[in-house]
This record gives structure tokens, C-alpha cells and sequence, in this order.
């Protein structure tokens, strides 16, 4: 069993020079990590502000000198000390100490708005087992990650939303070890999201640091479903010199399911066996979950599972083959309080999923506009919310740029083989808001059938542009994307009466022309209000909470007269950061919440917690359409 203690400890040792490392999909699956055995690397880490990036290149362009290699291994103090001619840039064990994970925004007030490379260090003293392997697991770094290991490099990442992982079994030494990682929070017009979004960028290491043990050979990914033809089916995959021909079990203990199977010489392993009758199907109303295993040689990966199905039969979205309307709301990961850092603890996920759950009668959140922490997707199955997950395909991506497309595809690959065990998962979202142009048509259309062969149980959207024009005095939306055709649900963004001049009387009189083969949902809708602003006129103005509150009446009166709409995630939960925003009633927050950064309900969360209350009761007496689901 790996051995560790965690302590901040200086080293001393030779530097190493850093390579470019890995450049695409070369870090292992590791799926259900956060269950696997292994060393929490959460806490005490120093840190080092580089906005130069001396630690990555001289001021001459070429490899940085010893004095400014941050990630080497060496003890810059005891050096000094006992070579009078050494003088270095920088002192990794005396740099100051932050808790992660975590944004550095909060580390100090010089960072509120700090943003480009950042190093950080500690030690871990570590007694590896022999014959098993150590892989150094990151939930998330934002946005590129360079790794090193006692001065070595180790690997690299793009991407500030999906975890990933290196194997350092022969990197790691008996004893202490010293972890550094650059962290570069720059966006450039090839990353993906773009540099200019309407959230915080909250550069770090936002989410948990683990040393995790698994034997040589391992399960790598399982993914264990119900399938919509009803049966229960898995797919193993085997990492390691003996994945191939290897006896595995899947045991669902509850189930009374075992069944074993052997790899092919891939390392993969597939079956399906019938639904035993005793399966309850996972649903907001009863959101069963159920212990699964997988043993294979030395290994036993293990998961929490419910199982359930999605379709889409005509307009009406089905959960367990009964239609179900979804009472949503949408979500940025960002915890409750007036400084926050991304630190999303259970007890902050779940503040946040169970003021949408109990306080406005949800069954449904939209996790905008990236893939959010595994803690807050195992919490959505524990208490019975459907998800929308999205990759942060946003606004302005360069369309016609093949290095960002790699980006996208590994971020989808990455969040599908995370989530795909999640029985919350309903939607997969490939983008939000992006202009209609053949490149972007191409570049999503990749990314509709990468998805399609990596899930085909669940359902597939992305929140689309429509277009507006005016008809005898009344708004006309009008759905013309061509990415349309290839989803299993429309979804649009709508904000008449918030954006533009027109009042909130003709909103309820807005025409929608809409695929009508298919599910629509309004993915977003809102207006901003700064709570405990009142303006008790008749005509009250923006930002006052009873303007937010009239232009949700009026918004949701609009939505009587939307024949296929199959659901609801207005925009949004909480007042979250954005720097964009900067009005007098914003200062850097985005007021569109329902509730504000410090967890004060404005009126209009009432508004919409009544009108989902209303939809429930309906949902179980049967009396609103197509809501037949049991309660």
C-alpha cells in the first residue's frame, strides 16, 4: 500500500532541464478515481507569481538558467549557503503558502485580477509498493498545466475543466518527493473557452491533487449502463502488460448480479445481461444507486451507479419511458459567499444544488458553461437532479484552427469518460451561443459524433443563436441552425425584455418557430437585480427586484404558448463573478442570479419556485400534458 507523509519540506538535488510533454490524449482514463485508494495532496502548497514566465524561457528566448528554474530540484537556501557565488530568482520552499485547491485570486489581494503563469511546490514523503503503479491525478487545472517530479517533467495539459492524469510510478523516489506545477491562466484566441467569456477565469489548481496506487494491470474505464433497448450493459478496459486475456467479474452485489468474462487482447472486455427485477430506476423522485465492482487480477474499481433511460419521442423528453418536464435552473461553479475561489467542497456543492432542489422545486440543473466537479455530479445522482454537462465551446472559438479543435475533442472525450457513469447525465452540450458559419457547422458537427460514439445513451444539445425579427408589433424567433438537425433537443438562449428595447407587456406575446419533431428547451433566460434594490413604481427599472420578478411572470407566461417546450434552466442560480460587468449595480458580479452571492433570495426566485411547485402538482395529478411522471 503506498505509504505517505505530507508535510512542506526543502530538498536538495540536480536540476533538470523542462521538455514539452504530452500534446494529446496520453494520460490515462482513471475512471472513479476520487474512489480510488490513494494520497490526498490537498492543503498547504507554496506558490510563486511568474508573469514573465522566466520559468519557462530566458529573456533571450532560450532555456531558462538555473536561477530561474522554478520547477528544479534543488534547495535554493543551503545552496546559497554553501556556494557564496550562487544567486538565484527565486525560493520555491520560502515562497508564500496557499490552501488548495483553489484559485490564487484569494491568495492575496495583489492576485484579485492576476493572470498568467504561476508556479507551485510541495513535498510528499512516499514509500511506493513494489510491483504497483503511481499515477498523479489532477480534477482540474486551469488552464495549462506543466508537471514536474523532482525536477522532471512529467507531463502537460490544456484545458481548465477535465482531470488528468500522469503515471510517475518510475519518477517517484522512496522517501521525499518534490511536486511542481506551472499553471497558466492566459487565454489566447486558440484556446477553448476564448479569452472573452462572461465569467471569472479563476486561474489554479481548482480542484483536487491525488497520488493514487493501482496494481501493474488495472482497470482503467468501466462504464456500466442501462441501455435503451433494457438491459444492463458494461465495457471494461484494461491498462497494464497483462490487460489482455484477463479474467474479470462485474458484480452489482444488491442485484444480485455476477458475471464473469475475459479481455480480448486489447484489454477490453464487454457484456450485457438482462434487468433483474428487483432494479429500481433511478429518478428525481427516487434516485437509487447502487455498488458496483469490477475485479480483475490484482485490481477492484468500484463505482455508484443508477441506472435509468432518456429518449425523445416527438416533442416529449422521456426519463424511464414517462415523459418528464424539466424544472431547471442554471448553475456557474462558484460557491456561495462574498470572495469566492472555486472551491467547490461537498458542503459547497450541495448548498447550491439543494437551493435549487428544495427551494425552487427542481429536478434539472444546467452546469454552465463547462464540465463543473465530480463532487457536485455524484451529488446531483445522490439527490435526484437531472444534468445538462457542456464543454466551454463559447462565443468566439476559432473555428478553422485544427490545434483547437484537438482542445475540444479531448475536453469531450475527457468529460464524457468521467461522467458516463452518472445516471444525473441527461444532456450532453457541445456549445453555447456561437455564430452560424461553415467552419463552426464543421467544427461542431466533429464534435456531435464524438460524443454519438462515445455515448449513445444519453441525449445531445447546445444552447443555439436564434434569429429575431418583428411581425404586426409581436417578437418572432425564428430557429434556422443547421446544427439543429443533428441534435436530439433544441435549446435556445432567450432574453426579450432584459437585452434591447422591447417592453415586458409584448413579451408573452413572442411567436417561436421551432422545429416541431422535437424537445425544445430555453436554456437560458433572465434579468439582472440587485438584491434589496426596490423600485415600487408601476414601471419599475432594470436592476430592482421587482423588475427581475415582472420579467419572469411575463417570461414564463411566453412559455404557455410554446407547444414542444420540454423544459426551463433560467439564467441564473447565484450572482456570480464577471469582469465584464461593471454598471453601478454589477461591479464586477453578474446580478442575473436569483439569488445573490451571499445567499439572499430576491423576488423573483419566488416567482419561479411557485411556478415549478405548480408543475410538480401537475406532473403527479396528471393534469399538465405530457407530465405523467410518478411522484
Amino acid at each position: 500500500m503506498l505509504a505517505a507523509a505530507l508535510f512542506v519540506l526543502p530538498t536538495g538535488g540536480a536540476a533538470q532541464q523542462p521538455t514539452q510533454a504530452i500534446a494529446g490524449e496520453g494520460w490515462p482514463v482513471l475512471a472513479a478515481a476520487d474512489l480510488r485508494a490513494g494520497v490526498d495532496l490537498d492543503g498547504a502548497w507554496h506558490y510563486s507569481v511568474d508573469p514573465y514566465r522566466a520559468g519557462l524561457s530566458g529573456f533571450h528566448g532560450g532555456a531558462p538558467g538555473l536561477s530561474d528554474r522554478r520547477w528544479a530540484d534543488v534547495d535554493v537556501g543551503e545552496t546559497m549557503r554553501r556556494d557564496t557565488r550562487a544567486a538565484f530568482e527565486f525560493d520555491m520552499d520560502r515562497a508564500p503558502v496557499a490552501t488548495l485547491p483553489g484559485s490564487w485570486l484569494t491568495h492575496a489581494a495583489e492576485l484579485r485580477h492576476y493572470q498568467g503563469l504561476m508556479w507551485y511546490q510541495r513535498h510528499v514523503v512516499v514509500h511506493p509498493t513494489p510491483g504497483k503503479r503511481v499515477f498523479l491525478r489532477f480534477g482540474a487545472v486551469n488552464y495549462t498545466a506543466r508537471v514536474f517530479l523532482n525536477g522532471r517533467p512529467v507531463g502537460q495539459h490544456e484545458g481548465g475543466f477535465t482531470p488528468f492524469a500522469f503515471d510517475v510510478t518510475a519518477a517517484l523516489r522512496d522517501g521525499d518527493n518534490q511536486i511542481t506545477v506551472g499553471v497558466d491562466s492566459t487565454a489566447t484566441p486558440a484556446s477553448v473557452p476564448p479569452p472573452v467569456t462572461d465569467w471569472e477565469t479563476y486561474g489554479g489548481i481548482t480542484r483536487s491533487v491525488r497520488l493514487i496506487e493501482t496494481p501493474e494491470t488495472y482497470v482503467d474505464d468501466a462504464w456500466v449502463r442501462l441501455t435503451r433497448t433494457g438491459r444492463i450493459a458494461a465495457d471494461i478496459h484494461l491498462d497494464g502488460q497483462r490487460a489482455g486475456g484477463q479474467a474479470v467479474t462485474l458484480g452489482i452485489a444488491a442485484l444480485g448480479v455476477r458475471i464473469r468474462g475475459r479481455t480480448d487482447a486489447a484489454g477490453n472486455w464487454h457484456a450485457e445481461l438482462p434487468v433483474p427485477r428487483s432494479l429500481v430506476r433511478w429518478s428525481p423522485d427516487r434516485p437509487q444507486l447502487y455498488d458496483v465492482t469490477v475485479t480483475a487480477g490484482d485490481d477492484r474499481w468500484r463505482d455508484r451507479v443508477g441506472f435509468r433511460t432518456l429518449a425523445v419521442r416527438g416533442a416529449t423528453l422521456l426519463l424511464n419511458d414517462r415523459p418528464i418536464f424539466l424544472r431547471g435552473i442554471s448553475l456557474h461553479e462558484e460557491e456561495f459567499g462574498p470572495n469566492p475561489a472555486r472551491i467547490m467542497t461537498r458542503a459547497a456543492s450541495r448548498a447550491l444544488l439543494m437551493e435549487a432542489k428544495t427551494g425552487l422545486h427542481a429536478n434539472y440543473v444546467r452546469l454552465a458553461h463547462y464540465p463543473h466537479a465530480e463532487v457536485t455530479t455524484r451529488l446531483a445522482d445522490e439527490l435526484g437532479l437531472l444534468v445538462w454537462s457542456e464543454v466551454p465551446v463559447y462565443w468566439l472559438i476559432d473555428w478553422a484552427n485544427p490545434a483547437t479543435l484537438a482542445t475540444a475533442r479531448r475536453m469531450v472525450a475527457d468529460n464524457v469518460r468521467r461522467d458516463r457513469n452518472r445516471a444525473s447525465i441527461a444532456i450532453w452540450s457541445v456549445a453555447n451561443e456561437t455564430p452560424v458559419t461553415d467552419a463552426r457547422n464543421s467544427f461542431l458537427g466533429t464534435l456531435v459524433g464524438d460524443i454519438r460514439a462515445l455515448d449513445d445513451t444519453r441525449l445531445l444539445s447546445a444552447a443555439l443563436l436564434v434569429k429575431r425579427t418583428t411581425e404586426a408589433g409581436r417578437p418572432v424567433m425564428t430557429l434556422d441552425d443547421p446544427l439543429a438537425a443533428t441534435l436530439d433537443v433544441m435549446a435556445v438562449n432567450t432574453y426579450t425584455g432584459w437585452y434591447g428595447n422591447d417592453a415586458l407587456s409584448v413579451v408573452p406575446k413572442t411567436l417561436w418557430r421551432v422545429p416541431a419533431d422535437r424537445p425544445l428547451v430555453l436554456s437560458e433566460f433572465g434579468a439582472g437585480a440587485k438584491a434589496g434594490f426596490h423600485d415600487t413604481r408601476a414601471a419599475p427599472q432594470k436592476f430592482s427586484e421587482e423588475f427581475q420578478a415582472a420579467y419572469y411572470r411575463a417570461t414564463l407566461a411566453m412559455t404557455e404558448h410554446m407547444p414542444t417546450l420540454a423544459g426551463l434552466s433560467p439564467w441564473i442560480l447565484k450572482d456570480f463573478r464577471s469582469p465584464r460587468r461593471q454598471n453601478g449595480f454589477q461591479q464586477g458580479w453578474n446580478r442575473k442570479g436569483l439569488v445573490s452571492e451571499k445567499g439572499q433570495r430576491k423576488q423573483a426566485f419566488a416567482v419561479l419556485a411557485e411556478y415549478y411547485a405548480a408543475r410538480d402538482v401537475a406532473s403527479c395529478t396528471g393534469r399538465v400534458g405530457a407530465e405523467h411522471a410518478p411522484c
